[in-house]
């Protein structure tokens, strides 16, 4: 008898302290008559906090809110008016503890505390909890909200539906925090990369001098550039001016080799977007994009096609399917952009589409969305275009890519190994970071260990994962050609212009600059073309490369540095890009672009003569290659006199295989060897 009294002397003890705990204590003097001090600093902060969060500047808010909520943790208003803060701000995760402290604490804090109690869930990927208190919401819904509210609460559930089925299935991915070096406290975001993943440029909000925004706390956007050395990132430093001034200016897009910026700049309504231009060390001023790329709408995203020809961005004018949706406007004949089309139904949905990047291959389109199957907020889709134009179903990039709040700007590098996005997360050093993904091909066997390796789990480093060491990437069809380009004598960079030509339709597909500084160029080429590779300058005699690429070709990189000869007596250049049908002098047609940049060199240099020259390998007699080589020579002076070209101021001869340039032992050799060449006679 004495020890059930006693148990129940303890058990109405604990009852008591928990009633005590939960107990709502608004801040009222008389709860605190032993801390009048504490209490009036704690109440003057609670009453500042009040002021800002009526102005919604929840950033200000919230740091009167926290030092009140140290004095008195239990005042239920005070924990969901921070949680509503956080829900405003970057690091909306940390929501929940204080929304699950003021529904604690009473009951019927707020009208919306189980919606409210379901999006901290949701933001923290505990999907089965949000579920349940999203239909609790939605049970306590009026006739009158219903029509509005009901279809976003069954979106939020088909959300953490797919939320758990993607986190059950996680991506062959794993994903880090790229690090102090880039990210700061504040909002880091938007990252471009060069193809060849040597350069970054970003946007970060981090302290420049100017004024903090009261409502989200950060300094007005500025564009800052990193450089990859040793695969690692070096610390960046402000872009300058003229691009960053003192309006928000942030990074939308780059073109492949770096040297074409696209920004967003805040100086016009709703913004527009502007092209930059790198010459040599310096960025040109930015330009407007014309109509209709920039409207009278919201334009926030672009890149370009890698051919320069198209451009992709997202827009919220009027006609599209709701939100903000992707669009694309192609160059004229006369290089004008064309009418801005929407890329249609299968793109974009009726909510937004954002972040729009188009891969070096041309095809490959990712993009931020709130529609489709997402998981929650933004999440980055993939989709590719056909032979036919036609956009395949944007798939999911799948967990851990994707998480429950915005995962939005993500890039690629060439060869698909890493992309780059930004992203809120719990390890982050505070607001939107730069995160670096690294994919992983087909699932290999794993090696048995007494721990559960679990591919990026965001709980357990890299390290803790056992794989073989060789994974196979994922395929991209794709070439990239980067290299100097310099003076043949001098060794000095060459401001040259490089012409990419489909050899087979004889045009040119894509032209660019190296830069004026460092001669440097990358390009890319998609699989599946012959591409004819010419490098011309002011002064110097062209010079050619020919890539002819099957269709199945993998990515692969290729450095070729180039060095291009003045125009003077004997320098002798190769024409890579002419062909023959086998074992004969006619001229194949994919030969015509490269004889038609021969005749535009004589055509500007009319004192200039020349030698043709044909030669051979060493298979076969020497009188048949004698006979075959010279054909040939003689078969391009005459393709050169039919275009106009005085006939006095052209010689042809064969050499057949008596001038190699390569090892005839090897195909590759006699490969090279089988080539014709123009020998400059004289200039005057």
């Amino acid at each position: 008898m004495l020890i059930m009294k006693r148990l129940y002397i303890i058990i109405a003890a604990v009852a008591c302290c928990a009633s005590a705990f939960c107990q709502d204590i608004p801040f009222d003097k008389n709860y605190f008559q032993n801390q009048k001090d504490a209490f009036k600093e704690a109440n003057n902060n609670l009453k500042d906090g009040e002021s800002y969060y009526a102005k919604e500047y929840y950033h200000e808010a919230l740091q009167y809110y926290l030092e009140a909520q140290k004095f008195n943790p239990n005042y239920s208003l005070l924990n969901y008016r921070i949680g509503v803060c956080y829900m405003n701000l970057p690091m909306k995760y940390k929501c929940i503890d204080y929304f699950e402290k003021a529904y604690q604490l009473r009951r019927d804090v707020a009208p919306d505390i189980h919606l409210m109690l379901a999006r901290g869930y949701h933001l923290n990927g505990q999907y089965d909890k949000a579920i349940g208190e999203y239909k609790a919401h939605l049970a306590l819904l009026t006739p009158m909200e219903a029509p509005e509210m009901k279809p976003l609460l069954e979106k939020y559930i088909a959300e953490c539906e797919c939320g758990k089925q993607l986190m059950d299935n996680p991506a062959r991915a794993f994903i880090d925090n790229i690090g102090s070096v880039l990210n700061s406290r504040y909002n880091d975001h938007s990252p471009l990369i060069s193809a060849d993943e040597s350069m970054m440029i970003f946007t970060s909000t981090r302290t420049n001098g100017r004024n903090v925004s009261l409502d989200d706390g950060q300094y007005d956007e500025d564009i800052y550039i990193s450089y990859n050395e040793n695969k690692n990132w070096q610390v960046p430093n402000e872009i300058g001016e003229p691009i960053n001034t003192q309006f928000d200016d942030a990074t939308v897009g780059l073109f492949p080799d770096g040297q074409q910026l696209l920004i967003y700049n805040g100086r016009k309504g709703n913004g527009d977007i502007e092209q930059c231009s790198l010459k040599g060390t310096k960025w040109e001023y930015p330009k407007g994009m014309p109509k209709p790329i920039n409207s009278d709408a919201r334009e926030t995203s672009a890149c370009f096609s890698p051919d320069g020809r198209s451009i992709y961005f997202v827009s919220d004018r009027p006609g599209g399917f709701g939100g903000s949706d992707i669009y694309v406007c192609h160059r004229t004949a006369k290089d004008k952009w064309g009418e801005a089309i929407n890329l249609g139904p299968v793109i974009n949905t009726q909510y937004d589409e954002e972040a729009v990047f188009m891969h070096p291959d041309g095809r490959t389109l990712y993009f931020s969305s709130t529609g489709h199957n997402t998981m929650g907020g933004f999440d980055i889709f993939m989709s590719q275009r056909d032979d036919n134009g036609t956009w395949s179903e944007p798939v999911n990039l799948g967990y851990p890519i994707n998480s429950p709040d915005n995962d939005l700007c993500f890039v690629i590098s060439a060869n698909g190994r890493h992309g780059y996005c930004s992203s809120v997360r719990p390890e982050g050093s505070g607001g939107l970071d730069i995160y670096r993904m690294t994919f992983l091909g087909p699932e290999k066997p794993y090696t048995l260990s007494g721990e559960d390796n679990l591919i990026s789990a965001r709980s357990q480093p890299v390290s803790d994962m056992v794989m073989e060491a060789s994974v196979e990437l994922v395929t991209i069809r794709l070439t990239i050609v980067k290299g100097t380009v310099r003076d043949a004598i001098s060794n000095e960079p060459v401001n040259a212009t490089i012409d990419i030509v489909d050899n087979e339709k004889n045009e040119v597909i894509f032209t660019s600059q190296t830069n004026s500084a460092t001669g440097k160029f990358l390009v890319s080429l998609p699989s599946g073309k012959n591409y004819g590779l010419m490098v011309r300058a002011d002064n110097y005699l062209f010079h050619s490369e020919n890539f002819d690429i099957p269709a199945a070709t993998e990515y692969q990189e290729i450095d070729k540095d180039i060095a291009l000869n003045n125009i003077k007596k004997d320098v002798k250049i190769i024409l890579k890009n002419v062909f023959f049908e086998t074992g004969s002098a006619k001229l194949k047609p994919t030969s015509y672009a490269e004889l038609g940049r021969l005749t535009k060199l004589l055509s500007d240099m009319p004192a200039m003569r020349i030698e043709i020259s044909g030669h051979t390998d060493n298979q076969g007699s020497k009188a048949t290659n004698q006979r075959l080589s010279e054909a040939r020579a003689k078969s391009v002076v005459d393709f050169l006199i039919s275009e106009g070209v005085d006939a006095s101021r052209l010689e042809y001869k064969g050499y057949a295989f008596d001038q190699p340039v390569a090892d005839n032992a090897t195909k590759e050799g006699r490969a090279m060897n089988r080539r014709v060449e123009f020998k400059v006679l004289s200039t005057e």
